[in-house]
């Protein structure tokens, strides 16, 4: 069942991404300095106006006196000076002695004198006109006089919002500035920083002009740390690639060479045929058979070399897969009079962890090898084992065996030790059983020494985990 098609639907360029998760962050930052700094601004014009404001309550202030038992004071022409401004705020006083008001503005809001401490300034907002207005205000205790003295000056807030207004504009047109300069200096860096990927792009990009694949790494220069992974993990794409084609390669290589002798003898022998010789059509039967075992061999070593992800491993019981296996190649061993035993103990569990298919491949491979590369009236026994942690499947036989010079070549394709008896194989049964056993994850042993021939393959017995090569 063929899988689902990628979702390839048009995504967010990389760019811009990049440029909207920059300028997120900056955006934000900025809203909180403009905040931070809108409200420092408005605090600072507070201060120094009050400071202003401050100063003429108290040049009033020191005016106030008693003389002859009554308040007398001095309004002084500079303590409304220093109040002068380019907004031309109103400015308004007042003072009076207790709830009296001696000068000034009679509806200017009074404080409450018992809220205030004596000699200590205090500034409010309030209403006054339908303005708003900033009081500075003050308590004082002057001698022989029972009631307080409230001494009051205000003016307008113009002034202060005009110049509030033309810092905080100052404030915005700056980080104005700077965000457009920041989004201009973005554009460039951002596509020096993702050079390295178009280097890559490029990289792969230049493979479709070659004239045949091209599974070398990339040669992309130097990367980030970010795109090495992408990179390491394209280049082992690369090598599986190269691995799956390699082995189309060799299938193609190894089916076409050797199909060729058979395919030859049967030209030979169909034109003998025609001219009437009653021998041709047994040789043409014989080169038949010949061919068909190649096919099938080179179909069993495709598949057990067949590359991608394995499918889990699942339990396979040993013994039943053997006595398949000798049922099946029991009129082989009768025609060549050799014996078949299975030498495995009743009750015992010879489960593995393995495919039976692979697993079948690999016994009857050995078997076959067995019957074929023996004497008449020799013998072919499977042997199970079980150890601790592993289950061994040992096919031995006691003809002429291997010589020990060939023990390190018995696995290659095609590599033929013949025997004294003349047997004539493929030369691929072996390396079907070294490249299944391995796929599963399981291990292949060869006696030294001894009559015959012993091959042994260890497999993972019970649930014991066993991960198969991809």
């Amino acid at each position: 069942m063929p899988g689902k098609a990628p979702d390839r639907g048009r995504a967010i360029a990389l760019r811009t991404r990049l440029l909207a998760a920059m300028l997120g962050p900056l955006l934000g930052a900025a809203a909180i300095i403009g905040i931070g700094g809108a409200t420092l601004i408005s605090d600072v014009v507070r201060r120094t106006n009050d400071r202003v404001l401050g100063g003429a309550l108290g040049a009033i202030a020191e005016t106030v006196q008693v003389e002859r038992g009554e308040v007398t004071l001095d309004l002084p022409p500079a303590a409304f000076g220093m109040l002068e401004n380019s907004e031309r705020d109103n400015v308004y006083y007042r003072i009076a002695v207790g709830r009296d008001l001696l000068t000034g503005y009679a509806d200017l809001p009074a404080p409450d004198p018992a809220t205030m401490t004596v000699d200590q300034p205090r500034y409010r907002f309030a209403r006054y006109r339908d303005q708003g207005i900033r009081i500075a205000e003050v308590k004082r205790m002057l001698p022989r006089i029972e009631q307080p003295v409230i001494v009051q000056v205000a003016e307008t807030l113009d002034n202060r919002k005009t110049l509030a207004g033309r810092l905080i504009f100052a404030l915005l047109m700056g980080e104005v500035a700077l965000v457009g300069v920041a989004v201009l200096l973005l554009r460039p860096a951002l596509g020096w920083s993702l050079r390295p990927l178009a280097r890559l792009r490029r990289s792969v990009e230049a493979r479709d002009s070659s004239t045949r694949p091209d599974f070398s790494p990339l040669d992309a220069g130097p990367l980030p740390n970010e795109l090495r992974p992408l990179a390491t993990a394209f280049d082992h794409l690369l090598a599986q690639l190269d691995k799956a084609t390699g082995g189309v390669r060799r299938f193609t290589a190894d089916a076409s060479h050797q199909m060729r002798t058979p395919l030859s003898v049967l030209k030979v022998q169909v034109e003998l045929a025609r001219r009437g010789s009653s021998a041709a059509l047994d040789e043409i039967a014989d080169a038949v058979q010949r061919l068909e075992r190649l096919v099938t061999q080179l179909l069993a070593l495709a598949r057990a070399e067949e590359g991608g992800v394995s499918p889990p491993l699942e339990a396979v019981d040993l013994k039943e897969v053997s006595s398949a296996v000798i049922g099946r190649l029991i009129n082989q061993a009768i025609q060549a009079e050799v014996e078949l035993n299975l030498d495995a103990e009743d009750g015992e569990s010879y489960r593995v962890q393995a495919h039976r298919t692979l697993v079948f491949e690999i016994a009857a491979n050995l078997i076959d090898n067995g019957i074929r590369y023996n004497r008449r009236g020799g013998t072919v026994t499977v042997i199970l084992t079980r150890e601790a942690e592993h289950v061994l499947l040992t096919v031995s036989d006691d003809g002429p065996g291997i010589a020990p010079e060939h023990h390190d070549r018995i696995f290659e394709r095609f590599f033929r030790a013949v025997g004294p008896n003349g047997a004539d194989g493929t030369g691929l049964g072996l390396a079907i059983v070294q490249s299944a056993a391995s796929r599963m994850g399981a291990s292949v042993e060869i006696a030294d020494g001894g009559p015959g021939t012993r091959i042994s393959i260890r497999f993972a017995a019970g649930d014991i985990a066993v991960r198969a090569s991809a």
